[in-house]
């Protein structure tokens, strides 16, 4: 079976997106660790905020570890005070427990503080499934620190349900299931670099049957397309060679959904713009996440690198099966 060629998309289908970047947009020079920006660093238990702090940092980063909340707008006084003297200071972080109620009350408070002073608080939430999280405290062999006489997992869900609000609020959410210590300290130094105005965007296709991304800010849903696998010659094959690629993009709205993607997608980002939402996940998903999932990730960030917003993208369940 040889499946009808599929022409590249032309300028009309990205014309949207291009006039984002048009109006100067990337012209900003607005970046995360600039003089009065202060990073909030919190989120699950073992989700990976050691790794954060420590690529910080590394960075040139001002860490303090476990600092109470409602020290958070003293630090920044501490600040002020010594650039009042003329010392330089580098761009500042903390790493907070807030797995107490009272904790995250103090939080918000601390955070209104820092912005009557002037500063911009930014806050990133680590998270990672229950099943990653039970893998890596049965690594290190330590209890969770909401365990109690129960189980690992109740411990984990005990905190995720607490955190919930904590999470909804955050700047970036950052899902590190999955990731090696070198691809999450590659997703924080991607935060703290400098940043254009336009939200990142990072595309991942994912399969339906290994669960939903917890860090998509964004799920778009394949299965309505005829699906490869049942196609004897493209079964063993995948969304990012041709034969799949141009199977799949042949379907009756396949080209369609994509068009509609693009143009949902520059309306996002210009709401995302003005919330200053500087990552956006973009997760889309089909059955088992390697034939159609993949194909439509590979040409929809085709489409928004022709546009020239910044993208990423990758394909978390691509030989999984």
């Amino acid at each position: 079976m040889t499946p009808p060629s599929v022409p590249a998309w032309r300028a009309p289908d990205v014309e949207l997106l291009r006039e984002l970047l048009d109006r100067g947009e990337r012209q900003s020079s607005a970046r995360l660790g600039g003089e009065k920006d202060f990073l909030i660093v919190t989120g699950m238990s073992g989700a990976g905020r050691t790794t954060t702090t420590n690529v910080l940092e590394d960075m040139g980063w001002y860490v303090v570890e476990n600092l109470p909340s409602q020290l958070v707008p003293s630090l920044v006084d501490l600040a002020e005070g010594l650039r009042e003297e003329g010392r330089e200071i580098p761009p500042i972080a903390a790493a907070c427990d807030m797995r107490g109620a009272a904790m995250m009350g103090d939080l918000g408070q601390a955070m209104a503080e820092i912005r009557e002073r002037g500063w911009t608080p930014w806050l990133l939430f680590l998270e990672a499934s229950d099943a990653e999280l039970v893998r890596r405290f049965e690594a290190v062999r330590r209890p969770h620190p909401l365990q109690g006489s129960g189980r690992l997992l109740d411990g984990i869900q005990a905190e995720r349900e607490r955190l919930g609000p904590l999470r909804a609020a955050a700047d970036v959410v950052i899902d590190s299931s999955g990731l090696t210590v070198h691809q999450l300290s590659a997703r924080v130094s991607d935060l703290v670099r400098p940043l254009e105005n336009i939200p990142r965007i990072s595309a991942m296709s994912f399969g339906f049957k290994y669960g939903i991304p917890l860090d998509a800010d964004i799920v778009l849903d394949l299965r309505f397309l005829p699906n490869p696998y049942w196609v004897p010659e493209l079964r063993a094959h995948n969304g990012t060679e041709k034969p799949v690629s141009d199977f799949v993009l042949s379907q009756e709205g396949a080209r369609e959904f994509v068009r509609s993607a693009l143009s949902m997608l520059g309306t996002m980002i210009e709401g995302y713009r003005r919330e200053r939402r500087r990552y956006v996940t973009l997760a889309i998903g089909c059955t088992g996440g390697k034939h159609r999932s993949v194909a439509v990730t590979e040409e929809l960030a085709r489409a928004l690198a022709e546009a020239g917003l910044n993208v990423e993208h990758s394909h978390r369940d691509l030989g999984r099966e």
